[in-house]
């Protein structure tokens, strides 16, 4: 078993397809095939089928999948070593949280452990994220969430366990142009807000999750993009629209918008990680400069 037949194997669990993962790789597709054939034989077992979704995982396969991650993360962390390179830990974060919570949580790791390089990844989609986490491509991962489990928030939970914390309450604001009537309008129900325009992105995003668990079905749904979109339309009196505090922040204090007189839970700013991972050096100063107040 040799480390780039554990590459080409793992190109292939993430494209699906020889070809896809032949691409990625810059390799002959007969090349990958080839590699994976060799591999099953030196394991003995077969490793993949092909099914209506392309190569699928055999139950060896699953098997190996953590085997694998974990014994090229081992070789990559030696081949650093050996090279004079400094230790590099792989972050997460959904592209939301990328300007205003990751910066924070880099400045506070730099002070602790400024032997190490904090590599920041930012991810549309949460499932890309927990992916990436669970094959470990990244050792953590910051998310929103609310609740006592990962996936409390409305979204399925990932397949595998993972472990976290919350860091911090994310705010949450209920805002509309100036011009709206509910403007000035004190103690409003979710019930108030049954006939409403509810401005959002998709049903994955938190912000439409949460409008749910809050508002219920009433509103209705309007599907016109992401945060700075949604903040747009509804600053032009297009509808309403849930959005953490600080996306609407600046529009708040510029009057362009308001927030209705609605009571919010807030969500909460989660970092996930791989339990295995907490004894990747310097894992836990992540931990520990994300919960630093």
């Amino acid at each position: 078993m040799e480390l780039r037949q554990l590459r080409t194997f793992e190109a292939v669990v993430r494209h699906r397809t020889v070809t896809d993962a032949a691409v990625a790789l810059d390799l002959a597709p007969s090349s990958v095939s080839q590699q994976i054939r060799t591999l099953e034989k030196a394991l003995g077992v077969a490793l993949f089928v092909r099914g209506p979704k392309g190569m699928e995982l055999t139950p060896a396969g699953e098997r190996l999948r953590r085997w694998a991650r974990s014994l090229l993360d081992q070789a990559n962390r030696a081949t650093r070593e050996f090279r004079g390179e400094r230790r590099l830990l792989r972050l997460g974060a959904l592209e939301t949280l990328a300007s205003y919570y990751v910066p924070r949580v880099f400045a506070r790791f730099a002070e602790r452990r400024p032997d190490i390089d904090l590599e920041i990844h930012t991810e549309r989609a949460r499932d890309g994220l927990f992916a990436d986490v669970i094959e470990g491509r990244l050792e953590a991962a910051l998310l929103f969430d609310s609740g006592d489990d990962v996936g409390g928030l409305g979204f399925p939970a990932p397949a595998e366990p993972l472990a976290f914390i919350d860091l911090d309450p994310v705010p949450l604001a209920l805002v509309s142009a100036p011009s709206h009537p509910f403007a000035g309008r004190a103690a409003l129900t979710p019930d108030d807000l049954a006939d409403e325009r509810l401005l959002v992105n998709v049903p994955e995003c938190s912000f439409w999750m949460a409008g749910d668990k809050i508002l219920g079905p009433g509103p209705k749904r309007i599907r016109v993009g992401g945060v700075p979109v949604m903040r747009a339309w509804a600053e032009h009196g297009l509808g309403i629209t849930l959005l953490p505090q600080f996306a609407v922040a600046d529009s708040l204090r510029s009057g362009a918008l308001v927030q209705l007189d609605l009571p919010l839970p807030a969500l909460s700013l989660r970092l996930v990680w791989r339990e295995d991972q907490e004894s990747v050096p310097g894992m836990r100063d992540i931990l520990y400069a994300a919960a630093r107040p």
